[in-house]
């Protein structure tokens, strides 16, 4: 990891650094498909299917590419089951159950305040 991303105080590191990984996980964490992945997992597991009905609007290629973002960020797990069709669900990891809070509030947040914003 470059030294860069280190502010020097206490060893924190800087979102604001150009070169620090951190923008990568801000990145994956401010897209709304994100969000709302996340919050629809809060639920519990969901299959595909589930999920894609749950998020009106998502097409199956960026929902899929959300899902592996999430999962090789270590949000999600990919759960397969041998069975025809295959059965695979998604679920929050500890990681993502944790981030899912502040997610939920900032969900919240624009659903309280939209008349606000739309003036």
């Amino acid at each position: 990891m470059p030294t860069t991303c280190l502010t020097g105080r206490h060893d924190k590191h800087d979102v604001y650094a150009e070169q620090c990984p951190c923008r990568g996980v801000l990145d994956l964490l401010a897209n709304k498909w994100t969000a709302l992945a996340i919050g629809a997992l809060e639920d519990g597991p969901q299959r595909f299917g589930a999920l894609q009905r749950r998020l009106e609007g998502v097409s199956p290629k960026v929902l899929t590419q959300t899902l592996r973002r999430l999962e090789e960020a270590g949000f999600v797990d990919r759960t397969v089951y041998p069975a025809v069709p295959l059965h695979v669900e998604y679920a929050l990891t500890e990681l993502g159950a944790g981030v899912a809070e502040p997610l939920r509030g900032l969900r919240s947040w624009v659903e309280r305040h939209l008349d606000e914003l739309l003036g």
